[in-house]
């Protein structure tokens, strides 16, 4: 009795043994993709930071962006220039975003965000600025081009963005002027404009669910709205 005592003693001991060995190895599996997903959110954020710089470039490009897993998509973005009368420009920006579990990268209207919603912040700003000393509000407007397109898998990712950006200005007259950015992350884009002393809202436009980040300046200014048109296609490698 004492040594079948000691047999199934031996038989506990491996059987706890082994589903604690399993509980670890689920651990360090879990460990392991969160580093490996977060890996590809820096390697996608850092693709389109140092890569996609339309406003920087003339002319055709190519951008590979890789990533072990995730899914790259194409999303409906506006841009709006408003005054005192109302929408005076709207601009069919469009944007990127690369998701894999809780990690996301958009990239909108020449911005790059890493993060989820409430919790993203800016790796590169939009083309937005106030020049002071003769009261020009400076906007650009990245547009994509690129509608319905989703580039995704695992294993092993390699989305081939192909452009040929040119370049479209018009001066508007002074006004006391606003600008909407449609965007996911709206929290991270207000951080940034106030920054550069610009006032920010929030309001969903045209009421599809995604909010636009509204920025203003005091006093009237003349709105200089430069076009970045990318004409972007995306695809798989």
């Amino acid at each position: 009795m004492r040594g079948q005592s000691h047999v199934v003693g031996i038989v506990l001991l491996l059987g706890i043994t082994t589903v604690a060995l399993g509980g670890l190895t689920t651990v360090v599996g879990g460990i392991i993709d969160g580093q490996t997903a977060t890996a590809d959110e820096r390697r996608v954020a850092t693709a389109l930071d140092r890569e996609f710089r339309p406003v920087e470039r003339t002319g055709p490009n190519r951008v590979d962006v890789r990533f072990s897993e995730g899914r790259l998509t194409t999303v409906d973005r506006e841009l709006r220039v408003l005054n005192a009368s109302g929408v005076q420009r709207e601009v069919d920006i469009g944007g990127l975003v690369y998701t894999s579990g809780a990690n996301r990268v958009s990239f909108v209207s020449g911005a790059v965000v890493r993060g989820k919603p409430g919790k993203a912040w800016l790796v590169r700003g939009p083309p937005v600025t106030v020049t002071r000393d003769n009261d020009t509000v400076l906007v650009g407007a990245v547009t994509l081009g690129e509608r319905g397109v989703a580039v995704g898998g695992s294993g092993g990712v390699t989305a081939r963005l192909r452009t040929n950006v040119t370049h479209d200005r018009t001066a508007l007259p002074r006004a006391d002027y606003r600008v909407a950015i449609e965007t996911a992350t709206p929290d991270a884009l207000a951080r940034h404009l106030r920054e550069r002393d610009l006032t920010t809202a929030r309001r969903d436009i045209d009421g599809d669910g995604v909010p636009s980040v509204v920025a203003s300046v005091e006093g009237t200014q003349e709105l200089q709205l430069v076009v970045h048109r990318t004409n972007t296609e995306v695809a798989g490698g």
